[in-house]
C-alpha cells in the first residue's frame, strides 16, 4: 500500500470477482496417413471441408482414418489432426525432398540449403508429382514473332499433328514444348494463315533431329492437329504457355525503376496441375488448360528488396512464400543467372567490361562499397538482370505416399497429443487399429493390443480427457456369425489395461463415401467421440451420450456387428458399450460405460466427464492463487469461487450434492509452512439410468392400494 505524504485522497482496487470459467469441453484429436498437409504438425480442423482442403480426400488406404474424422466433424467442429510421419516426400524440381510444414521449411530450405531444383510442392505426397510451375521472365518469353529463321518448313495437310520448321532449336528463336503457336502468311504478323483465323496450338513435343514439332489445337475439346493446311514458309508467331493470362509481358517494375536497382526485374510464374490429381482438370486435356491452372502471379521481381506500389514485399521468393498453397520456392532458376541478386546501380559504376584488375567480366557492375562484381548478361546492358528468353517448365517429381503406418509412426504421431498445456484436448480417437496378425483379437503381442494400449497411456497420462477404441476390423467386418463377432469383439479387449479415461465401442459401420462412390465400413469411436461432443451442445458432458434422446449415430446404412440382448450382456459385462440398429428407432450408442474394470462410479462416462470438467475448471481458476498468501483472506476467496460454480452444475444436474473444505482443518501450519494450498471439493455426482425395471401388480376389487404397495 502506497503512503501519502500530504493530504490526500488514495485509492485502491480490490478484485475479488474471480470466477470459474466455462471451458470447451468438444475437441477431438485423431493421428493417421493422410493424403497430403503438414507432417508430424498438429492442425486444428474446423469441419469435413477444410478436413479435405488440407489433408486431402479419403483413398482405399487411408478412408478408415479419413471417415474416423469426418464422423466426428458430424458432431463437433473442433479436431485437431496429424497426419503420420510415414515415407512421405515432397515432390520437387529435380528429386523427393520431405518438408514437414513451414517451420521446418523455414528453418531448414527457406536459405536454398536443398539441392532439389527451383521448386518443391508445398505438402509432401505424391498428389505433388502432378504440379508443375512455370516462369515468364522476359518479354520475348511471353511473345515472339519469328521472322526469316523459323518458318514452316514444309505444307502440312488439315488434320496434321505434326509441323515441320527450319531450325526447331535456334538459338534466337527456340520453340520449346508448351509454346503456342499461330500461323500467318506475311512477316508482318498481319494476316493469318488461311483457315487458321483465332487458331493457336500448344507444342506436346519436338524433335530436334528432324526439326519437328508435334502440336494440337488449344482449348478445342474436339482438335486434334491443324484445322486446315498449312502452306509452306507460312510465318510463326510463338507465345508463352500462359500468355491470355495475363494483359502485358513482364519488364521493369516501378519499384527497380524509381529505386535504380536494374532492369528487366520482373517475372510471371504459374502454377498447374498436369494431369488432373489436384484440381480435377488436367492441363493436356484439350479445353482444360486454364482450368487446370492453380496460382498466377504477375510481375514479381527478382530482386530481394522489390516492393510492391503498396509497400509489401515484391520478391518473388517472399510472395510465393505467403501467398501459395501448393509450392515453395526452393533455389533460383538455372546456374549463371543472377536472380535474387540486388542490382543497386545508385552508387555503382560500369567499367565497360573490365573490373578493377582489367579483366574481361561481360559488361559487369562494380558495387563502390563492396567490391563485388555482378555478373549480368553482356547483351541485355549495364544494370540489367539475366535474360532468360524461353519461357521456363518445371514439372515436379519424386514425391511420394505412403499409408502403411507402423505402431511405431502411430505412437510418434499421437505422442505430439501429450503436452496438456501445449495441446487442449477433450477426445482422442483411436481410429482404426493398426492391421492385425492374428486371429485370437487380442492374444499377447497381437497390434490391436498394442495399438489400445498406446491410445490408453495417453488417456492415463493426461487424465484430462477420454480416449475412444473401435475393434479390430477383422473382428467384425465380413464375419457372418454373430457369436463369432461377440467372442472377437470381447477378446480384443479383454487384455487391454483397465481405465476410466477409455471408452470400448462394439464394431463399424456401413456408410456412403461420397469422394470415391462406394460404401464402406469405417470404425465407430469417432461417432461415439462425436455423440459427447453433441451431448455437451443439447445438454451438458455430464449426460450420458448413450440411448435414444442422444445416442443415435449419423450416416449409418448398417452395423457390421448387430449384437442382440443376449450379446449385449456379454458385451456390457466385458466393459464395451453395445451399438445396435434398431428397427424403426435408428443405430443407437446402448451404453455408457467405461473402460474401468472395478465397480466405481466412474465406471459410467457422464460421472468421468462430470469430473474432467469440474477438475479442468476449477483447476484453472485456481492458478490465479498461485503466489498468493495462504491465509483466510485467499481460502474465502477460493471458496467463493468455487461454490457458485458448483451450484450452477448442481441446478443443471450434474451433481446432487457437494461440499468445499478450505480451512485451517486442511491448510495446516505444515501445509502453509511447505509452500501449499489444500482445497478439498466433495461431489456427489448424478448418475445416468441404465437398467429400468416396471412391476405390474394386479390387484383384486376388495384391496387397498395401501395394503399391497411396497410388497413386492
Amino acid at each position: 500500500m502506497g503512503f501519502l505524504v500530504s493530504p490526500g485522497v488514495h485509492v485502491r482496487e480490490i478484485d475479488l470477482t474471480n470466477i470459474v470459467p466455462a471451458l470447451q469441453t468438444n475437441i477431438g484429436a485423431i493421428a493417421g496417413p493422410f493424403e497430403k498437409g503438414p507432417v508430424a504438425t498438429v492442425v486444428n480442423i474446423g469441419s469435413e471441408a477444410e478436413l479435405v482442403n488440407i489433408f486431402g480426400k479419403p483413398n482405399s488406404s487411408n478412408f478408415e482414418y479419413f471417415f474416423t474424422a469426418a464422423n466426428f466433424l458430424q458432431y463437433s467442429n473442433a479436431l485437431k489432426v496429424v497426419r503420420c510421419e510415414s515415407g512421405v516426400l515432397n515432390a520437387a524440381s529435380e528429386l523427393g525432398v520431405l518438408i514437414r510444414d513451414t517451420d521446418h521449411y523455414t528453418n531448414s530450405f527457406r536459405d536454398g540449403q536443398a539441392s532439389v531444383g527451383p521448386w518443391a510442392a508445398r505438402t509432401a505426397g505424391d498428389h505433388g508429382n502432378s504440379l508443375a510451375v512455370s516462369i515468364c521472365a522476359t518479354a520475348t518469353a511471353f511473345s515472339q514473332d519469328i521472322t526469316g529463321a523459323n518458318q514452316v518448313n514444309g505444307a502440312a495437310s488439315s488434320g496434321a499433328t505434326s509441323v515441320t520448321v527450319d531450325d526447331v532449336d535456334l538459338a534466337s528463336n527456340v520453340i520449346n514444348v508448351g509454346d503456342i503457336l499461330s500461323f500467318f502468311t506475311d512477316s508482318g504478323f498481319g494476316t493469318p494463315a488461311t483457315g487458321h483465323a483465332g487458331k493457336e496450338y500448344e507444342v506436346t513435343a519436338r524433335d530436334t533431329a528432324n526439326n519437328t514439332v508435334t502440336i494440337r489445337e488449344l482449348d478445342n475439346p474436339n482438335g486434334t492437329g491443324l484445322a486446315a493446311s498449312l502452306a509452306d514458309n507460312s510465318y510463326i508467331r510463338r507465345r508463352w504457355k500462359f500468355y491470355d493470362l495475363f494483359d502485358a509481358a513482364p519488364g521493369t517494375s516501378k519499384w527497380s525503376e524509381t529505386e535504380s536497382r536494374g532492369t528487366a526485374d520482373e517475372m510471371h510464374i504459374v502454377v498447374y496441375d498436369t494431369t488432373g490429381k489436384i484440381s480435377g482438370f488436367a492441363e493436356s486435356v484439350a479445353g482444360q488448360r486454364t482450368l487446370a491452372v492453380l496460382e498466377t502471379y504477375t510481375g514479381l521481381s527478382k530482386n530481394p528488396k522489390a516492393k510492391t506500389v503498396q509497400g509489401g514485399t515484391n520478391y518473388y521468393v517472399d510472395v510465393i512464400y505467403t501467398r501459395s498453397a501448393f509450392i515453395y520456392w526452393m533455389d533460383h532458376l538455372g546456374a549463371g543467372t543472377n536472380w535474387g541478386s540486388d542490382l543497386d546501380l545508385s552508387n555503382d559504376i560500369i567499367l565497360n567490361g573490365t573490373d578493377a584488375t582489367g579483366s574481361d567480366e561481360g559488361g559487369s557492375v562494380l558495387d563502390e562499397t563492396d567490391g563485388d562484381s555482378i555478373i549480368q548478361d553482356s547483351g541485355s546492358g549495364a544494370g540489367a538482370y539475366t535474360a532468360v528468353d524461353s519461357p521456363t517448365l518445371d514439372s515436379l517429381t519424386g514425391g511420394t505416399d505412403d499409408y502403411d503406418v507402423s505402431l511405431g509412426e502411430k505412437r510418434t504421431a499421437y505422442d505430439l497429443f501429450a503436452n496438456a498445456e501445449l495441446h487442449d484436448i477433450n477426445f482422442v480417437l483411436g481410429g482404426p487399429s493398426v492391421t492385425v496378425t492374428g486371429t485370437s483379437f487380442g492374444s499377447a503381442g497381437d497390434e490391436f493390443d498394442t495399438h489400445g494400449t498406446m491410445i490408453t497411456d495417453l488417456a492415463e497420462l493426461r487424465k484430462d480427457l477420454v480416449a475412444f477404441i473401435s475393434p479390430a476390423r477383422q473382428a467384425v467386418v465380413n464375419v457372418q456369425s454373430s457369436n463369432t463377432q461377440t467372442v472377437n469383439v470381447k477378446n480384443c479387449f479383454d487384455t487391454l489395461p483397465s481405465s476410466s479415461y477409455v471408452v470400448y465401442d462394439s464394431g463399424y459401420k456401413y456408410m456412403y463415401d461420397k469422394y470415391n462412390d462406394v460404401f464402406r465400413y469405417v470404425p465407430l469411436n469417432g461417432d461415439i467421440a462425436g455423440l459427447c461432443a453433441h451431448t455437451d451442445k443439447v445438454a451438458d458432458p455430464w449426460f450420458s451420450p448413450g440411448g435414444y434422446n442422444r445416442g443415435n449415430i449419423r450416416g449409418a446404412i448398417k452395423l457390421a456387428y448387430n449384437p442382440q440382448q443376449a450379446e449385449r450382456d456379454i458385451l456390457y459385462k466385458a466393459r464395451i458399450n453395445p451399438v445396435v440398429d434398431f428397427p424403426g428407432q435408428g443405430v443407437v450408442l446402448f451404453g455408457d460405460k467405461t473402460a474401468l474394470t472395478r465397480p466405481s462410479a466412474f465406471d459410467r462416462i457422464n460421472v468421468r466427464r462430470l469430473f474432467l470438467v469440474l477438475e479442468k475448471a476449477i483447476a484453472t481458476a485456481a492458478k490465479y492463487m498461485l503466489f498468493e498468501f495462504n491465509d483466510e483472506f485467499t481460502r474465502a476467496q477460493f471458496r467463493n469461487m468455487v461454490e457458485p460454480f458448483l451450484r450452477d452444475v448442481q441446478g443443471r444436474r450434474g451433481i446432487t450434492d457437494f461440499q468445499v473444505v478450505a480451512d485451517a482443518t486442511n491448510n495446516t501450519g505444515e501445509v502453509i509452512d511447505r509452500n501449499e494450498f489444500i482445497g478439498d471439493i466433495y461431489i456427489k455426482p448424478a448418475r445416468s439410468i441404465n437398467f429400468i425395471t416396471l412391476n405390474f401388480v394386479a390387484v383384486r376389487t376388495g384391496v387397498e392400494f395401501s395394503e399391497v404397495v411396497g410388497k413386492f
